[in-house]
């Protein structure tokens, strides 16, 4: 995601669309990316280490960009798109 002190015109542009169609009382929307990695194997704390790392130097501009990493249940993912 966009740090909150940096600009960010497509949010703008879905926030003043959304009332429009019917979608009120949002008072604001960030846009930004998404990374999803599968990992061959367990994820330790090492795994989870490099994974921040990979994110901090190749994936997200830290100048603009604040980063997450967490690990997801694929067996839960898939319940919950039935």
């Amino acid at each position: 995601m966009l740090k909150p002190e940096i600009l960010d015109p497509q949010g703008q542009a879905v926030q003043r669309a959304l009332p429009r169609l019917g979608f009120d009382g949002i008072s604001d929307v960030r846009q930004g990316k998404r990374f999803e990695l599968e990992v061959d194997g367990p994820v330790d704390d090492a795994v989870l280490a490099r994974i921040r790392e990979l994110a901090e130097s190749f994936l997200a501009n830290t100048v603009i960009e604040d980063f997450t990493v967490r690990v997801e249940d694929p067996a839960e993912i898939a319940e919950a798109v039935k």
